[in-house]
């Protein structure tokens, strides 16, 4: 697509993008996009004329931070997951304040802007404002660069399989945890890298957990 001189989308990406986002199930915007003001515009223009779910995910999140209320008239779903860092900067706040009230917070922003919330981190929260997931899988090992992309990635997929958005999100956030945990009795935590979750998804898919 057409680039800026630093990589990163230009303007005439513009209709690329749009006819790209109206002939696919499921559109995942933000892992590697970088920031700009063009970027940003793209962004907005693909969540208020695309009519397919979109998972919102890194730069994605950066781009609606100031333009949140475009989320709020999408007849589709719309799927964010920041990890707390990401959410502080959405909210306006710093990283303790969120996590002295995750629940409460990702339960209020999902319910005010009509989207499905999932809040990385230990015991990721998916959240669409009433019904409330808190996941059980995944290990310290996986708080490395490019396991989030990976979990965007995944969400979109189980869309685009026909699951509904908020089912997806949760199988989502557990399979990919789940595939962190076998990587992790096999590998250890501290060697633990994205593409680990990509090898082990299958035996995730496949397994079962007990106790």
């Amino acid at each position: 697509m057409p680039q800026d001189r630093e990589g990163r989308l230009a303007a005439a990406a513009d209709s690329q993008l749009l006819e790209l986002g109206q002939t696919h199930e499921v559109v995942a915007v933000g892992p590697g996009l970088g920031q700009s003001a063009v970027v940003t515009r793209l962004i907005l223009a693909l969540l208020s004329k695309i009519t397919v779910p979109l998972v919102l995910d890194a730069d994605g999140l950066n781009a609606v931070k100031r333009n949140m209320e475009v989320m709020v008239d999408r007849s589709a779903p719309t799927i964010l997951t920041p990890h707390p860092g990401e959410f502080a900067r959405l909210l306006g706040t710093d990283v303790a304040t969120v996590q002295a009230r995750r629940q409460d917070l990702a339960v209020r922003f999902a319910a005010d802007h009509g989207v499905i919330m999932v809040l990385k981190e230990h015991g990721t929260l998916v959240t669409d404002g009433r019904r409330l997931f808190r996941n059980s899988t995944g290990n310290p090992g996986m708080a490395t660069g490019g396991t989030g992309d990976v979990l965007t990635g995944l969400i979109a997929a189980l869309i685009g399989q026909g699951l509904e958005a908020f089912a997806a999100a949760q199988l989502g956030v557990y399979l990919h945890g789940r595939a962190g945990d076998l990587a992790r009795d096999d590998l250890g935590e501290i060697s633990l890298i994205a593409s680990d979750l990509l090898d082990y998804l299958p035996r995730a898919f496949r397994s079962r957990v007990t106790g």
